[in-house]
């Protein structure tokens, strides 16, 4: 009972600390993508908050599935190199007595997991599409940048801001050229603001500035001087797009039989299976021998991660592109790694090397010649 205890306060510990890891490794590069796109002008500043959360909710079922396999294998990992595992042999447990504990720690994150992965996920994904949508369909002015020329929509605008107030509310050093009435005309003032009109009409209202208008190709343009000048800014059409299979909801994809839809609702199906199949991966994985490299063991178990994840993708394409009956489904990579991860672990119960000797001695004999 005490040694149960021990590795669940363990478990919880270390899932803690690996998951706020992982969590700030994804939400630093998300982050800075999302920056970058705004510094380009392709995304407001105001809706980086809001896509970064509908992001993270979009990566936390591979995020907590990611985090439960190396929770596992990093916390036995630890007890076989502190000796641990040694007393708790000595006290008359064997291997078999760690699969109870992990499991107990395991179930109700593998629940969260089906939960958000067949539901929160796609209506995540939803949401973003649909805020995109919304943020694409906004006027010129919500995607103006300090320091970038932002072209309108009808290529009949061009603006440059130098920088904003604190509140970003105000612009400074305004830099407009408009096209009206086949006239060029170039508007410079010190700063401005937006304001909305009750009939919903946007204007980007520039203090202090000049205002030059003349033909193009020609040299001779007028001059004049203004202490308030605005210019409408024409709202952007409404997108509609169609819906992505990835943002539809579980009950959609079962009610809509497509090729498509069957190869999405098996991936989100795929991600507690394969959650349920690398605990059993990680336990004999984390038999580390104090002698032999530390991480040699988290390299391996990181391998198989990546073949198991990247192959459920490939036959999810193979679904998609009807090369794969959609009743067959991924179910085979699952069997394949399920059986893998059988064998394994019965080679660690019985407390044999995973690999057969006569198979080790012959691969060492063909590398020596």
């Amino acid at each position: 009972m005490i040694f149960r205890r021990s590795l669940s306060k363990e478990l919880i510990s270390t899932a803690a600390g690996i998951f706020l890891i992982l969590l700030g490794i994804v939400l630093a590069q998300r982050t800075g993508y999302l920056i970058l796109l705004a510094s380009k002008g392709l995304l407001p500043n105001d809706a980086i908050t809001t896509m970064l959360v509908f992001n993270m909710v979009k990566f936390l079922p591979m995020l907590l599935s990611l985090t439960l396999f190396l929770t596992i294998l990093m916390t036995l990992s630890r007890w076989y190199r502190d000796s641990e595992m040694i007393v708790w042999f000595n006290a008359g447990l064997s291997i078999n007595s760690l699969v109870s504990p992990i499991i107990r720690f395991s179930i109700p994150i593998i629940i969260f997991i089906s939960i958000l992965s067949l539901f929160t996920m796609p209506w995540a994904t939803k949401q973003g599409e649909d805020y995109r949508i919304q943020l694409e369909s906004r006027d010129d002015l919500a995607f103006i940048s300090p320091g970038v020329f932002k072209e309108s929509a009808h290529s009949d605008l061009l603006i440059f801001v130098e920088s904003f107030d604190e509140l970003g509310n105000v612009f400074k050093n305004i830099f407009v050229q408009s096209i009206q009435h086949k006239k060029l005309g170039i508007i410079v003032a010190q700063k401005g603001n937006r304001i909305t009109e009750y009939n919903g009409d946007n204007f980007l209202v520039m203090h202090n500035g000049r205002r030059y208008e003349g033909s193009p190709n020609s040299a001779e343009f007028s001059t004049t001087e203004f202490d308030k000048y605005a210019i409408r800014v024409k709202p952007a059409e409404l997108k509609q797009e169609l819906v992505k299979t990835i943002s539809k909801s579980t009950i959609e994809l079962l009610r809509n039989k497509s090729k498509a839809n069957s190869a999405e609702l098996h991936w989100r199906i795929a991600i507690p299976i394969s959650t349920c199949i690398l605990v059993f991966f990680a336990i004999p994985l984390s038999s580390v021998d104090p002698r032999a490299e530390r991480s040699l063991n988290i390299a391996l178990a990181i391998i198989i991660y990546i073949i198991y994840n990247n192959s459920l993708s490939i036959f999810q394409a193979l679904i998609t592109q009807g090369k794969v009956n959609d009743t067959v489904g991924l179910w085979p990579i699952h069997l394949l790694f399920a059986t893998l991860a059988g064998y394994i672990f019965y080679r660690h119960e019985q407390q044999l090397p995973f690999l057969p000797i006569m198979l080790v001695n012959k691969w060492s004999k063909l590398g020596k010649n």
